[in-house]
């Protein structure tokens, strides 16, 4: 239905999509989510035009919008687009904001318009709203109707820019229930959202987007559960992390000890945990990885808190040939494996593009 190859935007100097490439099928509800300031909005503005692409293609149906023989109007009437900020007219009664679009650009009848528009009234729950003005309702209701008038305007896809973000919490449900009545529809859809079991509710398939590119993509199940990659992991999980990375085998042991300190005392982390954390790591690196190194030492450190279950993750990258220095080998020396062996909950290591990675929880 739509093919994104290669697309990007730059406000002057700042790249703010670089290379993004999807493919939307017909019926697909994609939630795309990610941290602030990725490209999420912009993404969603490229598509429909709002923002002009500075490079690649957005193919429609076959035809390249971004081609100048194309009939821009024509192919962005395949698409509407919900926004953040609902933007109503103030002075048009909530029937007329809807009926506004179909007449003037539909050419569509007034009659058919207006029992279009109470049919579409009727599926958002606002009927007896239909001669209000906007400011007379609430902002639930305001993106009900909003989302109302995108449908009358009959498009083949809806873009979501993030539809709840303006909302008070006990509006947000409203409009999300109306959101899944239309994806139960059949409704193809592209939702920018900060709501995590929304997303992997009602989606058929997630975007994870970060620093301007599509970052990890995959069915709700394995984003939101089983998800390959390190920052969509944090993202999803609400993960707070503390990194070092040692290139020295005399390098700063007593820094890198504080800046756990530091990070713990910032998770409200117990005396006991921080303890857990030092040790383990440096059992690790002073008496088993260091010495498997080669001229060039290169080991990368990542200590993780889930806010949300209060898991702590410890995660090691390093060269070399494969090697698990947690692993039990039956041997009498190995007290730095034992010692980490009782202070972890599950362990996994595994090799791959010639580094070593070990991720243990505590």
């Amino acid at each position: 239905m739509i093919s994104v190859k290669h697309l990007s935007k730059a406000f002057g100097e700042t790249t703010v999509l670089k290379d993004v490439n999807v493919e939307i099928k017909k019926g697909e509800v994609i939630s795309i989510i990610g941290p602030s300031g990725t490209g999420k909005s912009t993404l969603l503005r490229c598509l429909n035009l709002l923002e002009t692409p500075s490079g690649g293609e957005i193919v429609i149906d076959g035809i390249n919008l971004l081609d100048k023989k194309s009939n821009v109007f024509k192919l962005r009437q395949k698409m509407g687009m919900v926004f953040q900020s609902f933007n109503l007219f103030s002075h048009l009664m909530v029937i007329e904001n809807i009926m506004l679009g179909p007449v003037d650009l539909l050419r569509m009848g007034r009659r058919e318009a207006f029992e279009a528009a109470m049919h579409l009234l009727a599926m958002v729950g606002l009927s007896e709203k239909a001669y209000a003005y906007p400011d007379e309702l609430s902002g639930g209701q305001k993106q009900r109707v909003a989302i109302a008038r995108t449908l009358a305007m009959r498009p083949e896809i809806v873009l979501f820019d993030e539809p709840t973000s303006a909302l008070d919490p006990t509006m947000v449900s409203e409009v999300l229930a109306v959101v899944r009545k239309l994806a139960e529809r059949g409704m193809t859809m592209m939702i920018v959202t900060h709501e995590m079991k929304f997303a992997r509710d009602v989606s058929t398939r997630a975007l994870f987007m970060d620093e301007g590119i599509i970052y990890e993509e995959g069915p709700p199940k394995q984003m939101f559960e089983k998800p390959k990659r390190d920052k969509t992991r944090a993202f999803i999980q609400k993960i707070k992390l503390f990194g070092f990375e040692i290139r020295s085998r005399n390098f700063d042991l007593y820094r890198l000890n504080a800046g756990i300190e530091n990070f713990g005392h910032k998770q409200m982390l117990s005396p006991k945990q921080i303890n857990h954390i030092q040790l383990v790591i440096e059992e690790l690196v002073m008496n088993a990885l260091l010495a498997k190194q080669g001229d060039v030492v290169a080991i990368a450190i990542s200590v993780g808190y889930a806010e949300e279950n209060g898991t702590i993750e410890l995660a090691l990258t390093y060269g070399g040939a494969p090697y698990d220095p947690v692993a039990d080998d039956g041997g009498d020396d190995d007290l730095s494996g034992r010692i980490v062996r009782n202070l972890v909950k599950t362990r996994t290591c595994t090799f791959e593009a010639g580094k070593n990675h070990l991720r243990l929880t505590l």
